[in-house]
Parts: C-alpha cells; sequence; structure tokens
C-alpha cells in the first residue's frame, strides 16, 4: 500500500473514470485511487469494480444512494484514516483537476498540513467557463474572504492535499455540509486549529463530459455556512495562538 491516497466521488461518471485513473498512475505511480461511489445509475460503480480487480492500487466505496459531495468525502476520508494514509487528496471526476498536478502539490504537502489548489494565484487560471461562472466564484471566494478573515484565495475549490493530523483532529461527524460550503467548512476548520495551510497555483477546466452538480442549493448552503462558522469561531477572524501541536510548524 502507497502512503497517499486520491479520492474521487462519483455520480454519473462513467464516461470520464477509466481515463482519469489511468491519468492518476501516469501523473504519480506510487499512489492509490478511492472512488466513492453513489450508486449511480449510468453503470459508474460497475465499471469501477472491473477496473479495481484488474488494478490493485484503485479501489471502490459503493453508497448506497445520492447523499452529496461533503458526505462521499467523508465517508472517504473514514476510509483512509483506517488505512493509515499520510497523504489525502481530494479530486473531481470531471477532469476539471489535472491529474498532472499531483506531484506539485504532494511535494508541497512535505512540509504543510493541506495544500490547497487555487485557480486565481497570480492570475486567473480557468478554461471554458462562462463570464457568470467565473464572476459567482470569485464573487463566493471575496466573500468568505471577508466574513471569515481565511486569507486563502480559492476557499471554494475541490482540489486539496490533507495531512492525515488534519483529518485525525476534525470531528468529522461534525462536518454536515455538502456543495461549495463544504470545501470552505474543512478548509476553515483546518485553519482554525492552527495547521498550517498553503495554497498552490492549478488550472482549473470545464468538465470534459457529462452534466454539472452545481445547483442553487449549493449556493444558498455556502452562503449561510459562512455565517456559521463565523459565529462558531466567536466571532474572530484568525486562529487563537500559534500551531496546532501536530502542525509540521511544530
Amino acid at each position: 500500500m502507497n502512503r497517499t491516497l486520491v479520492i474521487v466521488p462519483t455520480f454519473n461518471e462513467r464516461e470520464n473514470v477509466d481515463a482519469l485513473q489511468r491519468a492518476i498512475f501516469d501523473a504519480c505511480a506510487e499512489t492509490d485511487i478511492l472512488f466513492v461511489d453513489d450508486h449511480s445509475p449510468d453503470g459508474t460503480g460497475e465499471l469501477l469494480d472491473e477496473l479495481s480487480a484488474k488494478e490493485p492500487r484503485m479501489n471502490v466505496l459503493h453508497r448506497r444512494d445520492k447523499q452529496g459531495l461533503g458526505r462521499a468525502y467523508i465517508a472517504g476520508f473514514k476510509w483512509a484514516l483506517e488505512r493509515h494514509y499520510e497523504f489525502i487528496f481530494e479530486m473531481d471526476a470531471d477532469f476539471s483537476h489535472d491529474p498532472k498536478e499531483l506531484p506539485t502539490m504532494l511535494n508541497v504537502a512535505q512540509s504543510a498540513d493541506l495544500v490547497l489548489g487555487s485557480r486565481y494565484i497570480g492570475g486567473i487560471r480557468v478554461i471554458n467557463w462562462p463570464l457568470s461562472r467565473l464572476i459567482l466564484s470569485r464573487g463566493a471566494g471575496l466573500y468568505v474572504q471577508i466574513i471569515t478573515g481565511m486569507p486563502f484565495t480559492d476557499p471554494t475549490g475541490g482540489y486539496k492535499c490533507y495531512r492525515r493530523a488534519v483529518l485525525e483532529h476534525i470531528d468529522l461527524d461534525r462536518i454536515r455540509s455538502n456543495g461549495y460550503s463544504f470545501q470552505i467548512e474543512m478548509t476553515h476548520t483546518t485553519w482554525m486549529a492552527g495547521f498550517h495551510v498553503v495554497d498552490v497555483p492549478i488550472t482549473f477546466e470545464e468538465r470534459r463530459s457529462g452534466l454539472s452538480k452545481m445547483s442553487s442549493a449549493i449556493v444558498r448552503e455556502a452562503l449561510w455556512m459562512v455565517w456559521k462558522l463565523w459565529f462558531r469561531a466567536g466571532l474572530r477572524r484568525k486562529p487563537r495562538g500559534g500551531p496546532h501541536p501536530r502542525s509540521v510548524r511544530s
């Protein structure tokens, strides 16, 4: 077993998963993959079982129904912790996150507790998005920064690498959000605990095939979650005290 795991939630991603697992292994051979499938009606889960039977680095976690992105990642995180992985990635199944970025992010993770892939460091690195979607994403990031105080350029992004110490510290059963708000809540919880969070530039490309999971409900959840996080932190907009005892900075 490798020390690194890439978690990929899937729902109706049959067109992407074979090419994605090959691209991940081409970019970073010494890693394992966990696909978390929410009972996709298009047969994604069945295809993943066929592929994993031929590839020992590939694993599949089947869930009985569609419960959302956040719940899929929580299930994946618990699976990873039970198997003692040290570096645990989040990645979308639709090739919007380039597997070629994995080695760079993993290298940064040697001296960070959480690595965030950012679409907006030193400019905008987004391909094939309409202007309205870009404005929504940038506006959401600024909204999060202003209310929570988090100094990260892309708090809603979903390409990340956690060290296991972070996920062991967080009470995963208390994380209840799902879409954009899941990413915001996990990063905020990590940062406020005193862990070392670093953002690095990535290039984001709109999905190559299939349908986007974006919805108005996801946006509304994120709008409310930011205020909940601020109140949860006692209206503080920065971590209290020094680094967490298990941070790489300690």
